[in-house]
């Protein structure tokens, strides 16, 4: 048996923010402040929970440009609508995720729904955004709407917890995404005393996010709420125990070694290709709305 994966560090959440005038979030990562520390992942915002009034009038983020990445939203309370100019429209609410293959270029616009925007409530929902390989950034773009029952739930032994999984395979249990490199995104839910040892494969980098809660990492490190726990990726599997009854978002994947130059909603390999994707938006070439 290899030995378990080590914590390097552990993360505070920072100040939040506004994105748009819907999405109070807060950026647990980003290229700036990890660089490719957490790859493919290269962007975690993470909003909320905070409460609407009712209101007439949509909230969110109007129509916005994507390149050379992939754009998972978690929705764990109030409801999120979507449409692209590749097509796609839904809404998600608690339980779903929505899984946006951005690759060569797409427009999109993320609003509360129209029955959250009227009745209002609490809004809370995780954003994050995979990097894709060179070779994969120019596909045509893809979306995928997980709705919550289509997510595999298991339970773990002894009655400790639950694991959602999302993408990636939890021991046989295969997750509900198609990814286009190896990915693990757990939503997991622990019992306040339980010990867990997490089947992360040898060579992923893992992150794990404290919703709710606190967790004892790798016997060392104490990780608490709206923290970030990263991960070494030598070694094989995660050891956690629950200080608390806690809330767990786990996020990792096979690193994807190649340079990231990051500006804005584009994610490309060089500046070169950070220009062209800036000059093809402002020529229409992502479509429209």
């Amino acid at each position: 048996m290899l030995a378990l994966k080590h914590v390097d560090a552990v993360f505070e959440s920072p100040a939040t923010h506004w994105v748009g005038d819907g999405f109070p979030v807060s950026s647990v990562i980003s290229p700036q402040t990890l660089q490719n520390r957490l790859s493919p992942f290269v962007l975690f915002d993470y909003a909320g929970p905070a409460t609407f009034e009712p209101s007439d009038r949509p909230r969110g983020v109007d129509s916005h440009p994507h390149r050379g990445f992939e754009t998972v939203t978690v929705v764990y309370a109030g409801e999120l609508s979507h449409r692209d100019s590749a097509g796609n429209h839904g809404r998600i609410g608690p339980g779903d995720v929505q899984w946006m293959t951005a690759a060569a270029g797409v427009l999109h616009e993320e609003q509360h729904s129209t029955d959250f925007t009227r009745s209002g409530g609490v809004l809370e929902m995780a954003q994050l955004w995979v990097n894709l390989p060179a070779q994969h950034k120019m596909d045509p773009p893809r979306y995928q709407e997980l709705l919550s029952d289509t997510i595999p739930s298991m339970e773990l032994s002894d009655g400790g917890g639950t694991v959602r999984v999302i993408a990636g395979a939890f021991g046989d249990t295969s997750g509900a995404a198609r990814t286009v490199t190896p990915v693990v995104l757990w939503d997991v839910h622990l019992r306040k005393g339980v010990l867990v040892r997490l089947p992360v494969p040898g060579g992923f980098s893992v992150g794990v996010f404290v919703r709710s809660g606190s967790v004892l990492a790798d016997d060392t490190h104490t990780v608490l709420a709206r923290q970030l726990a990263l991960f070494s990726t030598d070694g094989s599997d995660i050891k956690l125990v629950a200080h608390d009854d806690c809330e767990l978002l786990i996020l990792g994947g096979e690193p994807i070694d190649e340079p990231v130059v990051a500006h804005g909603p584009f994610v490309m390999n060089t500046p070169d290709e950070i220009h062209q994707a800036i000059a093809d938006f402002r020529e229409g070439q992502f479509g429209s709305l």
